[in-house]
């Protein structure tokens, strides 16, 4: 397994907050894509690191899809626990505007497998 790049908090920050005016108000102009693409690269990442593993595969189309969480390691066809979801949504629960059940109880994330919730236990990665 290839090691995984460190991510520098400073970075994480400064990305999510390029996005924060759309986060607080969803008639805000909508964030360049690359601004929108590297907030949400960066703290699927962040995920990445702070629950290493492979058991839970987490989907913010188009821009990135990372494994986490230490378990049974998934290797071939589609992972048995995946959440996926939007990335307005995926930054809301990053930044703890929105909670993991809300999230899942209103359809803006999906959530299969038993161990797909987990990555609750790590959310928000970086209140602002």
């Amino acid at each position: 397994m290839t090691p995984r790049r460190k991510i520098d908090p400073a970075e994480l920050r400064a990305a999510l907050l390029a996005v924060r005016d759309w986060l607080a108000d969803e008639t805000a102009p909508t964030p360049a894509r690359a601004e929108l693409a590297a907030a949400v690269r960066l703290s699927a990442r962040t995920l990445e690191n702070v629950a290493p593993g492979s058991s839970v595969e987490v989907r913010v189309p188009p821009f990135v899809a990372v494994q986490c969480v230490a378990g049974p390691r998934h290797t071939r066809g589609t992972p048995p626990n995946v959440v996926e979801t939007d990335p307005r949504t995926w930054l809301l629960l990053v930044t703890g505007a929105r909670t993991f059940d809300d999230a899942g109880g209103t359809g803006a994330l999906t959530a299969s497998g038993t161990r797909a919730s987990e990555i609750a236990h790590w959310l928000p990665l970086l209140r602002l």
